[in-house]
C-alpha cells in the first residue's frame, strides 16, 4: 500500500510544520532528513525514503560517509538532493569545528569533537595532526597522510613539520581506524613511541594521539593513548 505523500498528512504531522512549531529537536532523524529530500517517489513519501537510508546505512555516520556520486544513486535521491544531502553535513562538520575553535583543546572529547564526525565518515585512513599555542588552543589542523596509513608515510619528520613550520607549542596527532574499532594496532604503538621520542629531541610537546573510531553498543568511539598512560 502506497504511504500518503507529506501533503495529504494531516497539517500537525508534516514534518516542516513540526518543525516550526516545535524545532528541529522535536523531530526524529528520519522528519529531519525528509525536509533536506523534499519530495519521495511513486509509492514512498519523503519520510519513508528517508527511513529507507537510515535503514540501509544504520547510522547518520553511515550515510554521512556516502559520496555524492554514491548517494545520487540511491532511488528516491538522485543528483540534486543527494547534494543537499551531503551540503548538511558538511555544514554539521563545520559548527561542531567552529564551537571548539575556541576552547582548549585539553581532552580528548573535545578533539572528537573537532574530528570525529568528519573523520568517521572517511572510507580512508587519514592521519592530522593538530597544531596548538602555549594555552593550548587550536591553531590549525593539518592532514599528512591520506590512504593507507603506514610507518613509512607516517614518519615522525612529516608529522612535526607543520610544527615548525606553524611555530606550534604543542601537537595532538589523530587518525581514523575506516573498521570503526578504534583499538590500537602494534603499528599505533610504535607509532606513538617513536613520536614521544622525538617531540622530546625536537621540545614541542605531544600532548595526544586520538584514534577515530565509531560507538558500538556502548564503546567509546576514540581511543586516546594519554588517558591510557602511554603518553
Amino acid at each position: 500500500m502506497a504511504s500518503l505523500k507529506i501533503q495529504e498528512l494531516p497539517e500537525q504531522d508534516r514534518p516542516r510544520e513540526r518543525l516550526t512549531r516545535l524545532g528541529a529537536g522535536a523531530l526524529s532523524d528520519s522528519e529531519l532528513i525528509a525536509i533536506l529530500l523534499r519530495t519521495g517517489m511513486v509509492g514512498a513519501n519523503a519520510i519513508d525514503v528517508a527511513n529507507q537510508l537510515l535503514k540501509e546505512y544504520r547510522t547518520l555516520g553511515g550515510l554521512a560517509r556516502c559520496t555524492v556520486e554514491e548517494l545520487s544513486k540511491i532511488k528516491g535521491v538522485g543528483p540534486a538532493k543527494s547534494v543537499q544531502l551531503a551540503a548538511a553535513f558538511g555544514l554539521a562538520s563545520r559548527l561542531a569545528r567552529e564551537t571548539i575553535f575556541r576552547q582548549t583543546l585539553d581532552t580528548p572529547e573535545l578533539v572528537h569533537a573537532l574530528l570525529g564526525a568528519e573523520m568517521r565518515a572517511l572510507s580512508r585512513e587519514s592521519l592530522r595532526v593538530i597544531l596548538l599555542d602555549a594555552k593550548l588552543q587550536h591553531v590549525r589542523t593539518e592532514e599528512v597522510s591520506n590512504g593507507s596509513l603506514n610507518e613509512s608515510i607516517a614518519h615522525p619528520r612529516e608529522i612535526f613539520r607543520p610544527a615548525f613550520l606553524y611555530a606550534a607549542y604543542a601537537i595532538i596527532v589523530v587518525h581514523n581506524h575506516p573498521s570503526g574499532d578504534p583499538t590500537p594496532s602494534d603499528a599505533d604503538h610504535r607509532l606513538t613511541r617513536r613520536l614521544a621520542e622525538a617531540a622530546t629531541l625536537l621540545q614541542i610537546r605531544f600532548f595526544d594521539h586520538i584514534i577515530i573510531g565509531s560507538p558500538d553498543n556502548g564503546r567509546r568511539p576514540y581511543f586516546s593513548f594519554r588517558e591510557a598512560g602511554v603518553i
